[in-house]
């Protein structure tokens, strides 16, 4: 054990970062300034894992949590810090990683961009049905029997049978937690049982539940059996319960893994999608965009307009360019910049997406966007520039792991005269960039708050070619 120890930074995967004798301790649940005891939980030969089980001093950077669920739940790991305090965390951990991994010169970042809505952001939730849920520690102690044990609600980190039952969650607005909770509510009623993780037994798996700006609403129930009767009665007692509903649909699931993706989606009433709206950068007609119920659409609608606003700004566009959207998923940066330019070229691993992404170009009546799906490194070939047409510029948004060493390669053959870089990831943003900067200068760089309250950050970089 470690005493008095001062918690000097916000680390990674929402921790916290204190040092002893040049050793890192990282801990969950303290914000920097905490003074604590630590109690080693985890040993490695870099670094400690520990929890701190007495403070003697708490942080001016403190806030106090609006969840009940805060500390047990493994999302919004840092709602017990001042918004504004992780907003610098942010930042610095962007900073961080490009000076450290890309050594990039970082003067012409610009301050991040705060969520203005810092709870109830969320257009998605998917909740999970069980009947194994994680006992607190006040009801472990106790000697009463534990009567109900069904849970809805999200799975404990790392425990892939446990869930924790939700009561409120602030991440989705209105009507999310009623509808969750009237669910439950019936199913417990009706003695309709909840899964089983382990044995695959358990007629409810789980909810999923979208919501948009535009008051679009769609709720999808995933049931293990094809009981029809059961399978109606919930679901019209979702309907009556909930008028406001514009999309309601189940899927039948009776594999082991909760995937719906190679799933029938049954449209039980109501449109098979929802429709939001995203403002044009340029001020022009509004773009709406079909969501279907296996559509991927950031999760933070507001957010993701000001990130495509962002991103097309640092582009510059004229109107005659020639743009590659690499990792385009359903398209939705390439149709949002399609009017500005003379064609865009979007490019995704996943077939369904591109199928989204067209879509909703005839949807907006966008005719100069062209989707292909395929791995990047097979597609962004030679031949497929030559077919196509050199780009004047590239917009990639990759995954976590970041670019391919092929395609970043490839992107330094084709050499576009400006790349705009999205990325989730920051260290691995900052290994493409270095990658790449013998032929590019870093211009710009504008860090964004997607996700209030957890450690993750959205970064854009401008790359203009020496």
């Amino acid at each position: 054990m470690f005493e008095n120890v001062e918690i000097i930074d916000a680390g990674s995967e929402g921790k916290a970062v204190a040092r002893v004798d040049n050793l890192v301790i990282f801990v969950s649940h303290v914000v920097p300034g905490d003074v604590v005891d630590i109690e080693i939980i985890k040993k490695k030969k870099s670094f400690i894992e520990g929890r701190a089980i007495k403070f003697h001093k708490y942080s001016e950077k403190r806030a106090e949590p609006s969840c009940k669920h805060f500390g047990v739940c493994g999302g919004c790991k840092w709602q017990n810090m001042d918004y504004l305090e992780q907003l610098y965390y942010k930042q610095k951990q962007v900073e961080d990683n490009l000076k450290r991994i890309g050594k990039i010169d970082v003067s012409s970042m610009q301050p991040i961009i705060g969520s203005e809505n810092v709870f109830f952001y969320r257009n998605k939730l998917e909740y999970t049905f069980s009947c194994k849920r994680w006992l607190l520690e006040d009801e472990i102690k106790t000697d009463e029997l534990i009567e109900n044990s069904n849970a809805l609600g999200f799975h404990i980190p790392l425990l892939f049978d446990r869930v924790l039952d939700i009561t409120k969650c602030y991440l989705q607005k209105d009507p999310s937690n009623a509808i969750r909770n009237e669910v439950k509510k019936y199913a417990l009623e009706n003695n309709l049982t909840f899964f089983d993780a382990r044995s695959h037994n358990g007629f409810l798996r789980n909810l999923i539940i979208r919501t948009t700006t535009t008051g679009d609403l769609m709720v999808i129930l995933i049931v293990r059996d094809n009981y029809i009767k059961a399978i109606n009665k919930i679901m019209d007692h979702i309907a009556e319960s909930f008028p406001e509903i514009t999309a309601l649909m189940y899927v039948v699931n009776g594999k082991k893994n909760d995937t719906i993706s190679d799933l029938e989606v049954i449209s039980y009433k109501g449109n098979p999608y929802i429709i939001e709206k995203m403002k044009h950068f340029k001020g022009g007609a509004d773009l709406q965009f079909k969501i279907g119920p296996k559509s991927f659409f950031q999760t933070n609608s507001e957010q993701a307009n000001n990130l495509y606003k962002i991103a097309a700004e640092f582009a510059d566009f004229c109107g005659d360019e020639v743009v590659y959207d690499l990792y385009t998923g359903t398209g939705t940066i390439a149709n949002y910049i399609a009017g500005s330019v003379k064609k865009v070229i979007g490019i995704e691993s996943i077939s369904e997406a591109i199928e989204d992404a067209y879509m909703n170009s005839v949807f907006n009546e966008i005719t100069n966007a062209f989707f292909y799906a395929g791995d990047m490194v097979k597609v962004l070939t030679d031949d497929f520039v030559e077919t196509n047409g050199r780009p004047d510029v590239i917009i990639t948004d990759p995954p976590r792991a970041g670019m391919h060493e092929k395609v970043v390669n490839q992107i330094l053959t084709i050499a576009p005269m400006k790349v705009v870089y999205i990325s989730c990831n920051a260290a691995t943003q900052a290994r493409d960039i270095a990658l790449m900067s013998e032929k590019y200068d870093v211009m710009k760089i504008q860090p964004i708050d997607m996700f209030p309250h957890t450690h993750h950050v959205e970064n854009v970089v401008l790359l203009h070619k020496k």
